[in-house]
């Protein structure tokens, strides 16, 4: 195992089954922090732990975020149980295809229960116990949350309302020693993007615009999840992080030369 960071730390993870979420469980229990990996499915989470770094602690726990009362009592347990909870990492998110003129309400209501529900009921639970020990929030945003994309009108809604949450959440409870901040993924190699990413369309597109020409892996960005929920960034509050290959970096001029 590397440097302990987060010895003696909880981090609890939420959508931990897969991706990002799984990526970010082994990325902080490899640096020594008791894990607490959430999901809906329990099949997935068996897997986050049983590839779990050696000697390292992974706990899964199931539980829907977009349920008030089920995600509260996850973390009341997990606080009685482990004494204490660090870090807060909202991950959890699903997607659904289609403009306000034709998304449906169901589609548009689970994105933005999942999403955004998600994350104020998650924080919402955790705030006092970060309180006690000065811990922190990192949420797993995207940049359709910083900007919009055809077809994708529920999802660049939520993951916008993380990014406005994550400032409001900054300033509110920095002075109470709670640091809130988040990361901006772009396309990433996760099952979500499956489809995307094995479409070589689709990837002949995203390599115009990325200038690293490819998708992100999930430990590259669990690598910067894990900075920002460390020490190493103790002075870092109302931080957004796009971890996009440079993607941002363009005018949104198409290339010329």
């Amino acid at each position: 195992m590397s440097e302990a960071r987060f010895a003696g730390k909880v981090v609890l993870i939420t959508g931990a089954g897969s991706g990002i979420g799984a990526a970010t469980a082994h990325r902080c229990a490899r640096d020594g922090a008791t894990v607490i990996a959430v999901g809906r499915t329990e099949e997935k989470l068996r897997k986050t732990v049983a590839t779990a770094p050696a000697g390292s602690t992974v706990v899964a726990r199931v539980a829907d975020v977009s349920d008030e009362s089920a995600v509260t009592a996850l973390i009341e347990g997990v606080v009685a149980e482990y004494g204490r909870l660090d870090v807060l990492v909202n991950n959890a998110a699903v997607a659904a295809v289609g403009t306000v003129g034709d998304v449906g309400t169901d589609g548009w209501r689970q994105v933005m229960d999942v999403i955004a529900d998600g994350t104020f009921y998650a924080s919402r639970a955790a705030l006092p116990h970060l309180r006690v020990v000065g811990g922190n929030i990192v949420n797993v945003g995207s940049v359709s949350g910083l900007g919009g994309d055809w077809g994708l009108a529920a999802y660049n809604a939520a993951k916008g309302a993380v990014a406005n949450l994550t400032n409001a959440m900054a300033l509110d409870h920095g002075a109470e020693g709670v640091r809130v901040n988040a990361v901006h993924p772009s396309l990433t190699a996760t099952e979500m993007a499956a489809p995307v990413v094995e479409s070589e369309t689709a990837m002949a597109a995203f390599r115009q615009r990325i200038p690293m020409q490819r998708p992100a892996e999930p430990g590259e960005v669990a690598d910067v999840i894990a900075f920002l929920a460390s020490a190493d960034a103790r002075f870092v509050n109302g931080v957004h992080i796009p971890v996009d290959g440079g993607l941002r970096a363009s005018s949104g001029q198409p290339r010329m030369f």
